[in-house]
This record gives structure tokens, C-alpha cells and sequence, in this order.
């Protein structure tokens, strides 16, 4: 993995492949408020995706002023608004892991911020009228390997026994007929199903979502600036305020916020070979004639060995209702997808990977998927850019010896069951509210501090059930 954590990450791509979510931009996709750029903000947050959005949220909400928003492309135009539009936390094939490292309180801590996370999404966008195609629903994670299986029903085990009666620890286990038949996998084609496990989570465009956010933050006053990419960050000698430097100018400003996921290293170099950008695939496509006119009854997870895809059907009603997306098969490209990690580019695609993804469906399904549709089964195939870290967690909070400069970043590829909880903790920090309350649900391992920036990225982790084989 070194050679890969040693490639310089780069701003973010021009001409990257067209997200599905993204066939219609939104209004303000290239947004500027103001014609030129300001000179001087009390808050510049750089990335506008679901954590830029939602920290600017939090801080215009309480009376902030003056916050300036730039984005390298257009509006949600990153992981946000590329990714599969599943909210699903899985929080048990992280548990046995998070335990082993730091302890049963924390463990459960992490599994009920992610829960919450969902949960909070998904009710801020009902109560706001955000039409974002949210979707709050079970999910069902289906098993192929035999020892998998067995790992993962001693993760649900040690999370009931750790948490008992809490929400967060609510799971039902399915052998695999009860799969085959409830879930409609594996019947006449792939019958290696060892048993499934469901659960709460839900689906939604996360692009819609993150868009209808920032229209809330430009009513409260944000000056939005897209495709101004943030070039360099400095800080101003004896002011104590940062300047940001972009093609159009500079920023003076006293507190910046890097919501800048994998490519935090291009403007933070401390964090190379820390936070890794890993390039994510994902495809959206018709359904077979065969599949269920009433819809899938769950979201889905498929848990092979040494990975996993994960696929949402869009509910009836937006355009394209119906479709599939399914994204993840890393692991089906040379060296387990070795060259996926380190690259900014989104501009285009592992061959490997996307036939993996254009065809296994009808392996999932069997006889339940049937015939392809006839204007043919793919309809759009995209990727995006995803930030890992050494030890599987986010960073949150100011940098270690500089002042006023913030951090939210490095989702894992699981930023929608993270980025909302964490933009309100940072916001709680730089408000002054770094209490007793904010421990109480906000871990303190999310926090990025001198000795996780120190750590060396070797691999995702929590791909399986069963702690890693190294100590992180």
C-alpha cells in the first residue's frame, strides 16, 4: 500500500464521468452569490458536499455570519452526490473491532451515533420538504461465505449483549431459504447464500439532499462559490487569520473548514498516506421483467469473503423509479482493487469492476431477476472519490497547533451514517461547546488528534465481522 499512499492527491478532476444523480443538475449547480470573489469572511468552508453543507447549516442556524462556501466544481459535485444513496450503518461488522480497540462504551457509543445519524437525515429532510426521493426502510445484508456467516452472527450477538433493548442493536437473522424466499436471492441462480441479517436504514439522492441543504444555508445568508477550487491554505502572520488562495483571489478569514473528504491531502499535506482517496464504482440499472412490480421489500448488502456490494431500488415515484444502483466490487479488480487507492480520478473507470457490477445482479436474483428490460439493463455508470483513514474513523475537530483550522473528513465510504452527527459535533467545538453533553454521544476516537495523524493507511478495515488482523 505504500506506493499508492505516496501518490500526491490532487484537487478534484475536471471532466469527471456524469453521476446519475447528477442527469439533471440542480439550479444552483454553478452557483456563484456574488459576481467576485470576497476578500474577507468570518468562516470559509471549503467543500460542499453533506459536511459543508450541513457545518454551514449549524453555524448559520446560530447566528453565524459572514460564512463563505467554495467548491471546486459544482455544487454536491463530489462523494455526495456520487454515491450509492444508501443510509445504512451495518454498525455490527464494525462492533467486534471498534470493541477490541478501544473498548465496549465506545463500541456502542459509534453504533448509536450512526443510527442516530440515519434517523436525524432522514428527518431533516421531511421536516424541511426536501425532495430528495428519502426513503427510510429496512435493509437486509446477504451472507455468501459460511465462515462470514458465522463471524457476523457473533458480531449481532456481542452487540445485543453489549447494548440490550437498544435500538441500535435491533437485528434479525434469516437462514437462507428464509433469504431466498423473503429477499428473492438466490433462487435459480447464485445458491450459495449462507443466511442474511436485517435491519433499519433507508435510501435517498444524497445530491438532492445535500443541494436542498445548501438552498437552506443561501437563504440564511452562505455566499456559495463554485468552481473555485481552494489552492492553498496560510496563515497570516501575527493576525492569527487564514488566507485561502483560489484562481480568483484570496480570502482573508478567521476560522476556516476543511469539509474536503479525499482530497483533504491536496491542501492539508499532513494528511498524506493518512487520509487516502480510494475510487468507488457504482451503476444504476432497469430492473429484470421478473423482479417484483410492488417493489424490493429492502436496501441490500451482498457479503461475499473479502467484500461486498451495496444496492438500493428507487421507490415509485421520481423518474427512473425502479432502477437499481449498485456499487462496490473493488475486489474483483487485479491485487483486490489495489490501484483504486490513491487516485483523485473520476474522469474514469476500472474495466474490471464495471463489468462486475453490470452483470452480477442477475447472479443475486436468479430466476427473480428474469429477462433483462428491453431498452437493456444498464442505464448509467459513474464513479467517485472516497477518503480512508489508518484506523477506520473520521477525523472532527481543530488541528493539533493551528488555530481556527477545523476538520471534518474521511467517511470510509460511509459518509451518509457519519457526515451529518459529525458536522454538528464540529460545530459544537467551534462554538465553544467541547462538553460533557457532546462526550456523551460524540467519540472520542473520531477526534483528530497527533497521534492518529501519525498512523500509516495499510487497507480498509471492517470489510468483515472479525477485528483486523492488525492493531490500529
Amino acid at each position: 500500500m505504500d506506493p499508492r499512499n505516496a501518490i500526491p492527491v490532487t484537487l478534484p478532476r475536471d471532466k469527471p464521468t456524469q453521476s446519475y444523480w447528477q442527469l439533471e443538475p440542480d439550479e444552483i449547480a454553478d452557483l456563484r452569490s456574488t459576481e467576485s470573489l470576497p476578500s474577507d469572511a468570518d468562516v470559509v468552508i471549503i467543500g460542499s458536499g453533506i459536511t459543508g453543507a450541513a457545518v454551514a447549516y449549524n453555524l448559520l442556524s446560530n447566528g453565524a455570519q459572514n460564512v463563505v462556501m467554495l467548491e471546486a466544481r459544482q455544487a454536491c459535485s463530489g462523494a455526495t452526490g456520487r454515491n450509492g444513496g444508501h443510509t445504512k450503518a451495518a454498525s455490527y461488522r464494525s462492533f467486534l473491532q471498534h470493541q477490541q480497540d478501544h473498548g465496549t462504551a465506545t463500541a456502542v457509543k459509534i453504533a448509536r451515533l450512526e443510527l442516530a445519524n440515519i434517523r436525524a437525515v432522514h428527518t431533516f429532510a421531511r421536516e424541511h420538504g426536501l425532495d430528495c426521493d428519502s426513503n427510510p426502510c429496512g435493509t437486509v445484508d446477504v451472507i455468501y461465505d459460511a465462515k462470514q456467516w458465522e463471524a457476523d452472527q457473533r458480531a449481532v450477538k456481542a452487540m445485543q449483549a453489549a447494548m440490550p433493548g437498544d435500538d441500535a442493536s435491533v437485528y434479525t437473522l434469516h437462514s437462507a431459504e428464509e433469504v431466498r424466499e423473503k429477499f428473492y436471492c438466490g433462487k435459480g441462480g447464485n445458491e450459495a447464500v449462507s443466511g442474511g441479517i436485517s435491519y433499519e436504514a433507508g435510501s435517498l439522492s444524497a445530491y438532492k439532499l445535500g443541494s436542498g441543504i445548501l438552498k437552506l444555508d443561501l437563504q440564511k445568508g452562505l455566499n456559495l462559490q463554485t468552481n473555485t477550487p481552494a489552492l492553498s491554505l496560510n496563515k497570516v502572520d501575527d493576525s492569527g487569520r487564514w488566507q485561502v488562495e483560489t484562481p480568483r483571489g484570496t480570502v482573508t478569514t478567521k476560522r476556516v473548514v476543511a469539509a474536503t473528504n479525499g482530497y483533504t491531502a491536496h491542501l492539508l499535506k499532513r494528511f498524506q498516506g493518512v487520509i487516502v482517496p480510494l475510487r468507488g464504482h457504482v451503476t444504476a440499472q432497469r430492473p429484470g421483467q421478473n423482479m417484483p412490480k410492488e417493489g424490493l421489500p429492502a436496501t441490500y448488502s451482498f457479503i461475499y469473503e473479502n467484500g461486498y456490494d451495496y444496492m438500493i431500488q428507487r421507490a415509485k415515484g421520481p423518474q427512473f423509479e425502479g432502477d437499481i444502483v449498485i456499487g462496490g466490487s473493488l475486489t474483483a479488480a487485479p491485487a483486490d482493487g489495489l490501484e483504486e487507492y490513491g487516485t483523485t480520478d473520476d474522469t474514469g473507470f476500472d474495466e474490471v469492476i464495471v463489468q462486475t457490477l453490470n452483470t452480477t445482479l442477475p447472479e443475486y436474483f436468479g430466476e427473480s431477476w428474469g429477462e433483462d428490460h428491453p431498452d437493456g439493463r444498464v442505464r448509467k455508470t459513474w464513479t467517485g472519490i472516497m477518503g480512508y483513514s489508518p484506523d477506520g474513523f473520521p477525523f472532527v475537530g481543530e488541528m493539533p497547533g493551528e488555530e481556527d483550522l477545523w476538520i471534518s473528513c474521511s467517511f470510509q465510504g460511509h459518509g451518509m451514517v457519519l457526515c451529518w452527527m459529525c458536522a454538528r459535533a464540529l460545530v459544537a467545538m467551534m462554538e465553544g461547546h467541547d462538553n460533557q453533553e457532546l462526550d456523551s454521544w460524540f467519540p472520542e476516537a473520531f477526534r483528530v488528534s497527533e497521534k492518529r495523524l501519525a498512523l500509516s493507511f495499510r487497507g480498509r478495515l471492517h470489510t468483515g465481522a472479525e477485528p483486523s488482523p492488525y492493531d490500529s
